[in-house]
């Protein structure tokens, strides 16, 4: 019987410890923190996305060195494997170094 009782006080402050609701988990639903699929867009002016795409283009062309070797070893599994673990500079001259003329 007293188990009985100890078990029911035990079950009965456990549902009121998991069913208390705080005011800070109330703030999620004041105020919606997506913005609607209609007004995604809105947000940057025309200008602005052309400019970024602009220096997106600029960017794409003048890449440093290292992230054109990064991109060969990206390509080829055994360079990417070695890269995980010596790092991509150690593996792209292991396995591409020799092929264009290197040291």
């Amino acid at each position: 019987m007293k188990s009985l009782l100890l078990l029911s006080i035990l079950a009965a402050l456990a549902v009121a410890a998991l069913s208390y609701e705080s005011h800070e988990s109330m703030e999620s639903y004041e105020i919606s923190p997506f913005i609607n699929r209609r007004h995604a867009n809105t947000f940057m002016s025309p200008q602005q996305r052309w400019r970024a795409k602009a220096q997106e283009r600029i960017r794409e062309r003048t890449k440093p060195p290292y992230e054109f070797n990064r991109e060969a070893c990206d390509d080829h599994k055994l360079c990417e494997r070695y890269a995980m673990i010596y790092g991509y500079n150690a593996a792209y001259n292991r396995y591409f170094r020799q092929l264009r003329g290197g040291k």
